[in-house]
C-alpha cells in the first residue's frame, strides 16, 4: 500500500499545475496561431484522409521498402485507439468525475493541430536508411532541425530526455494489464496466464517487423473501430433521454468540484483537469511524440499531407471513440459505483446488453490492446534506426534482440500488480509518470521548431488548397524527398514542375497574374 501511495505522489508532482499550464499553453498557441486550421478545415482533412483510405489501400504494392500513408495511419490509429479509449476514459470518470470528459475534449481540439505539427515536422526532417526505408520522429527533427539547421545545442538534451522517457514507457508494460483485467472480469481468465499467451501472440505479429504490423493493423483497425462504435452508440440510444442531462453534468463538473456520491469519492477541479488531460494524451497521443515515429515512415508527397492524418487520428480516437465510451458510462448510470478501469466500462455494457455486452467488451479490449502494442513496437524500431543509423550490422542485431525483449515488460508489470494485490490505480499512475517526460520534451521541441511548421503549412495551403501563393524554390522536404519509383514521387514531381513553371512565368511576366489552375495540385 505504501508503494502505491509513493507512486501516486510522484504522479501528482509531475502532473502538477505548472505542467498542466504548459500543456494547455502549447496546444492553445498552435490552435490560435493556425486560426483553428484543423477545425476550420475539418471536412477537407477528413476527405483527404479517411475519405481516400480505400483508394490509398488499393495502391499498396507487395515488396515495397516503405509503407503507404494509409498503412502508416492504420498503425498510428491502432497505436492510439487502444484500451485508453475504454479503460482509460472510464478511469478518468471514476477518479476525476464527469468533468474529466470536458478536459479530454479540450485537449482533443488542441491535440488535432499539435499532432499535425509533430507529424509534419517528422516527415519534413525524415531520413532514409540503407534499405530504402523512411524513418522520422522527434529525435530526427531535433537533430536535423534544432541542432543542424538552427544551431541549438539544446536539441541533444531534449533528444536524450525524450529517448529516456520513451524507454520508460516501454518498461510500463503497455496495454497488457488492461486487457488481462478485462478478460479476467469477463471470463475469469487468470491474468498472468493470459499475459504469457498474449506475449507469444504479440511476438508473432512483430517478428517480421513493420510490414506485418501494417498488414495486421490495416485489417484489424477499421473492424474494431466500427464494431465498438456500434456497441457504444447502442447504449446511448437506449438511454437517449439522459443525454442532455449528461452533457450538462460534464460541463458543470469541469469547473466545480464533484461531490461524493455512491461509490465515487469526489474530485477537486485540479484533479478533474489533470485526469482529463492525462487520459486524453494517453489515448490520442497528441504531443506524446509516438505516432510521428511511424508517420515518418510513410511515402508521402508533402509533410503536411501526412500531418492531416495525424489530425484525423485524434478526431477518430477522442472526439468519436472516447466520447462514445464516456457517454456509455455516464448514460448507463454506473459511473459512481466505485468501480475502476476496464471493469467500469464492462459494467456499462453489461447494464445495457447483459452477458453479451460482457463478451463484446472483452473481445474489443483484446483487439484494441493488441493493435496498440504492436503499433508501439514500430515506434521503438524508429528510435533504434536513428541512434544506430551509422552502424547497420549492430542495428540489425539490436532489432533482432528487441523482438524478444519487447513482450517481457507485459509479463513483469501484470505479474507484479497482481501478486502485490494492487489494481488499476497503480497501473494508471505508472502510465502517467512515464507519459510526463516524453510529453514535456516533445511539446517543447515542436514549439522551438514552430516556424518550420508555419512555413510548411503555408506551402501546403498554397499548393493543395489554393490559399495564398506558392513560394518559388521551396522544397517540402529538408533532405529526403521521394525517389523515382516511390508511390509519392509522381505527386512530388508535379509539385516541382509547378514551382518551375511559376518561376519561369515570374521571370518573364513580372506583372501578369498567374493562373492558379496551373499551380494547384490535385490532392
Amino acid at each position: 500500500m505504501q508503494y502505491l501511495k509513493t507512486v501516486q505522489a510522484i504522479d501528482s508532482l509531475l502532473w502538477g499545475l505548472p505542467f498542466m499550464i504548459f500543456i494547455i499553453a502549447v496546444g492553445g498557441y498552435f490552435f490560435i496561431r493556425s486560426k483553428g486550421f484543423t477545425i476550420a478545415h475539418l471536412p477537407y482533412i477528413l476527405k483527404q484522409t479517411l475519405g481516400r483510405s480505400i483508394r490509398d489501400k488499393s495502391r499498396n504494392r507487395e515488396g515495397e521498402a516503405h509503407i503507404s500513408s494509409f498503412e502508416a495511419a492504420c498503425i498510428a490509429i491502432g497505436g492510439t485507439v487502444g484500451n485508453g479509449n475504454i479503460a482509460g476514459v472510464a478511469t478518468a470518470i471514476a477518479t476525476g468525475g464527469p468533468g474529466a470528459v470536458f478536459w479530454i475534449w479540450i485537449w482533443a481540439f488542441f491535440g488535432m493541430i499539435v499532432k499535425c505539427v509533430e507529424t509534419s515536422l517528422s516527415c519534413y526532417y525524415r531520413s532514409r536508411n540503407d534499405r530504402g526505408e523512411f524513418y522520422g520522429g522527434t529525435t530526427y527533427f531535433l537533430e536535423k532541425g534544432l541542432v543542424k539547421k538552427h544551431g541549438h545545442r539544446s536539441g541533444w538534451i531534449l533528444a536524450a530526455l525524450f529517448g529516456v522517457g520513451f524507454i520508460l514507457q516501454f518498461l510500463g508494460g503497455s496495454q497488457a494489464y488492461s486487457i488481462a483485467e478485462s478478460l479476467n472480469t469477463c471470463f475469469g481468465i487468470n491474468m498472468i496466464a493470459f499475459t504469457l499467451v498474449y506475449s507469444e501472440l504479440l511476438f508473432y505479429i512483430i517478428y517480421r517487423g513493420v510490414p506485418r504490423i501494417a498488414k495486421f493493423a490495416s485489417r484489424a483497425v477499421p473492424f474494431m473501430c466500427v464494431a465498438y462504435l456500434l456497441g457504444g452508440v447502442g447504449i446511448i440510444a437506449l438511454n437517449l433521454s439522459r443525454v442532455p442531462a449528461v452533457f450538462a453534468m460534464i460541463i458543470k463538473s469541469a469547473f466545480t468540484p464533484t461531490a461524493a456520491s455512491g461509490g465515487f469519492i469526489g474530485a477537486s477541479v485540479a484533479a478533474t483537469v489533470r485526469t482529463g488531460l492525462a487520459r486524453s494524451i494517453n489515448s490520442n497521443e497528441a504531443g506524446q511524440g509516438s505516432s510521428p515515429l511511424i508517420h515518418g515512415s510513410a511515402d508521402t508527397p508533402h509533410p503536411v499531407a501526412q500531418g492531416l492524418w495525424g489530425a484525423a487520428e485524434v478526431f477518430v480516437d477522442t472526439i468519436i471513440i472516447c466520447t462514445v465510451t464516456a457517454l456509455s458510462v455516464l448514460c448507463s448510470g454506473v459511473w459512481n459505483s466505485g468501480t475502476m478501469g476496464a471493469s467500469l466500462a464492462i459494467s456499462a455494457f453489461q447494464h445495457a446488453y447483459g452477458q453479451i455486452g460482457v463478451v463484446f467488451i472483452g473481445i474489443m479490449m483484446f483487439f484494441f490492446g493488441l493493435t496498440t502494442t504492436s503499433g508501439w513496437f514500430s515506434y521503438y524500431l524508429s528510435i533504434i534506426q536513428h541512434f544506430l543509423r551509422h552502424r547497420p550490422k549492430v542495428r540489425d542485431r539490436v532489432i533482432s534482440a528487441f523482438r524478444f525483449l519487447f513482450p517481457l515488460p507485459n509479463i513483469v508489470i501484470v505479474s507484479s500488480i497482481v501478486l502485490t494485490g494492487n489494481g488499476p490505480e497503480l497501473f494508471w499512475a505508472i502510465v502517467d509518470i512515464t507519459l510526463a517526460i516524453p510529453v514535456f520534451a516533445n511539446l517543447l521541441s515542436i514549439f522551438l521548431l514552430r516556424r518550420d511548421f508555419w512555413t510548411l503549412l503555408k506551402d501546403f495551403k498554397a499548393r493543395y488548397m489554393g490559399i495564398g501563393q506558392i513560394e518559388a524554390g521551396f522544397a517540402p522536404f529538408y533532405d529526403t524527398p521521394p525517389l523515382p519509383g516511390d508511390q509519392a514521387y509522381s505527386d512530388y514531381e508535379k509539385h516541382i514542375h509547378a514551382v518551375t513553371r511559376l518561376e519561369d512565368k515570374k521571370s518573364v511576366h513580372h506583372n501578369i497574374p498567374i493562373d492558379r489552375r496551373e499551380i494547384l495540385i490535385k490532392a
